[in-house]
């Protein structure tokens, strides 16, 4: 939000008259006459009038002068984030023909607008993307049964063990797919149909083939990014669409599409497709252009058997009889490293899109002629770099530049430096037709002359930019379903929820950065700066940030100290769906806090970001309760207090005082608001003492700790490196403390067994 100043109490003199005239009647009934001739009215207006002033002056102090030390500072708040996402379009009932988008379509769920930010074809087919699912511990005589048909087929036993799958669709997911533990050939099988619609399907093959040839597939791309890691290397930073991709394979046909009739030829060969990896589809959603090859290369091999179909290197055979003659051709899709991959969607005609709005033309009062002259713009908070500011003097258009600091602008008119001696060269003078922007208000201010032009009077004053909505940009699943822009037939979503929506920073926490500020200006040197411009990064909402410099995590011993030049940043963001508990932070997060820092850091340093690595730990308390305290009201307090002891969140509570309050509290409630402290053990007198401060608690006998390796410790549980410790069972009993494990039941170190249905298998 803007920095504005508060009203301390907007009522006016009309207001308090009116107000002390309505009250006489209930304090003072005998009073009747409220004529502007009675000396008590007169009184009233007098009172008013004061009254009036008094406010006047008052609403200047403190709010005010706070909020303009701010302004005069020049701190400026940090701007809305843009919410990006992934938008996939498709052609049901349209022409068969390729239709090409360009940057910039407007896509909306509801007031909530997206544009897209790359063009693309939209291809008239239907994509289904499958993988061959490995048939875990398959009966034997089902096993004989296909090595049986398989030597047959070929006439000879198989040299290999065969290995059995089944074919099944690759849909959106919650739980990752991974290609190498998950497949038995390490790809994804994306299959190009004809659409339901186009019939005779066999006439319309060569029409789709025609209409893909040379083309550009958009394929999208959802990675689990569940790893908790980034890195910032010492130097420039490198091109992420360099780092590990995805490639893609199409099949390589003989001439006339047939395979050679010697069983042992009968291999399928493929052809790498050109990919334009526009992000690093591993680490962030992204999208995959692939080139599509010329008609004659679309197609399959015409005389695969009815048994061949699916073996091998050949891609699943489609068992559903309206999939196989609409079938077009298949992509395979697999890593182009040994890294693993997990997945959890991918589809066509996909393409990245930007929560914004456009604001096109808008007319900015008219240049004034006089020093440091500022405008402001109607929607804020404004995108950065999205601003085009055009002054338009004598009736010749001309496009303003931004700038940092308007006092390394360039003077309006060139004049000589009284200091250089004759003959010298002055140095190179900045631009001077510039303006600076604060893009969380929205203003524009512009130079006074001598530092940067003034726009000249009366001068036209037009700006294009893009605003955003911050955190309501932030939508689930196939909530972008609007887009006056496409044709009849035509349909888009958005395939996964959208993400990086964030607020505008308010006045409060701008107040808490103008130290930080003054210190830092905006560059990563000390622990304290890092921490600070951590907790800043748009579109991030972090619950816990800890520095540890000349730490590195990956080696075995490592203290603070032992690594020079590295610096190791613990993140744990707020919240968490699948660890309510324990959150850990996922590539997302840790890829905008890296794209945050990396400008601002010493390029000789190198930035880790990692989460937390938790250990479980239970806790078993015998304690006597006081008398008249209910024992099953203690029982739940202290183990409540337990629990927020060893969180690794900071207390709510804590976390809300403010800084002047928090100078007040004990140490104890100084680590509540950071959460546990990493590398302190977790001690049973520690939480004896926790346990005792609970009301009703007269005197607690024991402390128990249960490891994550199930052994039951007495004293102490060591945390190292980046460990904490995650709350498993607190069980709380009056006397001794209770058992961990209940008679009869298996041991919490035992592994979990998950039932679940077994799919028919079919004959092949």
């Amino acid at each position: 939000m803007p920095i504005t100043i508060p009203p301390f109490d907007a009522r006016r003199y009309q207001d308090l008259r009116d107000e002390a005239l309505d009250r006489i009647p209930q304090h003072n009934p005998e009073w009747t006459n409220f004529n502007e001739s009675d000396p008590g009215v007169t009184l009233v207006e007098l009172f008013a009038f004061l009254t009036e002033s008094l406010l006047y002056r008052a609403a200047l102090i403190p709010e005010r002068n706070r909020a303009k030390f701010l302004q005069l500072l020049g701190v400026p708040l940090q701007p809305g984030a843009s919410a990006r996402g992934l938008v996939n379009f498709t052609d049901d009932r349209g022409p068969l023909r390729t239709l090409t988008l360009n940057a910039g379509v407007e896509v909306a769920s509801g007031p909530v607008p997206f544009r897209t930010e790359r063009g693309l074809d939209v291809l008239p087919v239907e994509a289904q993307v499958w993988f061959k699912q490995r048939v875990q511990s398959p009966r034997p005589e089902l096993r004989a049964y296909y090595e049986q048909l398989y030597a047959s087929y070929k006439g000879t036993p198989p040299a290999a063990q065969l290995d059995l799958y089944q074919a099944v669709p690759f849909l959106p997911r919650t739980d990752a797919l991974d290609l190498g533990a998950d497949t038995v050939d390490g790809s994804l099988w994306i299959a190009l149909l004809v659409r339901s619609i186009d019939k005779p399907y066999d006439a319309q093959l060569d029409r789709a083939r025609e209409a893909l040839a040379g083309k550009t597939l958009s394929l999208g791309v959802v990675p689990a990014l569940a790893d908790p890691t980034a890195r910032l290397a010492p130097g420039a930073p490198s091109d992420p669409a360099a780092s590990a991709q995805l490639e893609v394979f199409l099949p390589k046909l003989p001439p006339d599409g047939l395979l050679p009739d010697e069983p042992s030829l009968r291999v399928p060969d493929y052809q790498a497709l050109h990919v334009n990896a526009l992000a690093d589809v591993l680490a962030e959603p992204g999208v995959l252009e692939v080139t599509l090859p010329s008609k004659d290369q679309l197609g399959l091999w015409q005389n695969l058997g009815p048994i061949e179909a699916g073996a091998g290197a050949f891609p699943p055979a489609l068992d559903d009889g309206d999939q196989g003659p609409r079938l077009i051709t298949w992509l395979r899709l697999r890593s182009a490293s040994r890294a693993p991959v997990r997945l959890l969607w991918v589809g066509v005609n996909a393409v990245m899109a930007a929560q914004r709005t456009h604001v096109a033309g808008e007319v900015l009062p008219d240049g004034t002629g006089q020093p440091d002259q500022e405008v402001t713009l109607s929607r804020p908070p404004v995108l950065a770099g999205s601003v085009r500011l055009t002054v338009v003097a004598d009736g010749r258009p001309a496009v303003w530049t931004p700038i940092d600091d308007l006092s390394a602008a360039g003077p309006e008119v060139p004049r000589p430096d009284p200091r250089l001696p004759p003959g010298a060269a002055p140095p190179p003078a900045g631009p001077s037709t510039v303006y600076a922007l604060d893009a969380e208000a929205g203003k524009i201010r512009f130079g006074d002359g001598a530092h940067g032009a003034r726009p000249p009077l009366r001068a036209l004053l037009r700006a294009d930019y893009d605003s955003t909505a911050g955190r309501d940009g932030n939508l689930g699943v196939d909530a972008i379903t609007q887009c006056a822009a496409l044709p009849t037939g035509w349909k888009v979503t958005n395939p996964v929820p959208t993400w990086g929506g964030a607020d505008a920073e308010g006045v409060r926490d701008g107040e808490r950065q103008v130290s930080r500020w003054l210190q830092h200006r905006d560059r990563l040197v000390t622990a304290a700066d890092f921490e600070a411009l951590v907790r800043r990064t748009p579109g991030v909402d972090v619950a816990r940030v800890d520095v540890l410099p000349t730490f590195h995590p990956d080696l075995s011993p490592s203290l603070p100290g032992d690594a020079p030049g590295v610096v190791t940043l613990m993140v744990v963001p707020r919240h968490d769906a699948a660890r309510l508990d324990a959150p850990m932070p996922d590539r997302v997060l840790l890829n905008q806090i890296a794209c945050w820092l990396e400008p601002r850091r010493v390029v000789t340093s190198e930035v880790l970001l990692r989460g937390p690595t938790y250990r479980d730990v239970s806790v078993s308390i015998g304690l006597e309760v006081v008398a008249g305290y209910s024992p099953a009201t203690v029982r739940e307090a202290v183990r409540a207090a337990i629990g927020q002891a060893l969180s690794p969140l900071p207390d709510p509570a804590a976390e809300a005082l403010d800084d002047d309050q928090a100078l007040l509290q004990t140490p104890a409630a100084s680590q509540a608001r950071r959460g546990w402290p990493l590398g302190k053990a977790v001690a049973a007198l520690e939480l004896l003492a926790v346990a005792s401060r609970v009301e009703g608690v007269q005197l607690v006998r024991q402390v128990l700790l249960l490891d994550d390796a199930g052994a039951v410790v007495e004293d102490a549980i060591p945390m190292t490196g980046l460990e904490l410790p995650r709350v498993g069972a607190v069980r709380v009993g009056v006397g001794d403390p209770p058992p961990f494990v209940d008679e009869g039941q298996p041991p919490s170190s035992a592994v979990a067994v998950v039932p679940v249905p077994v799919v028919p298998e079919e004959c092949r």
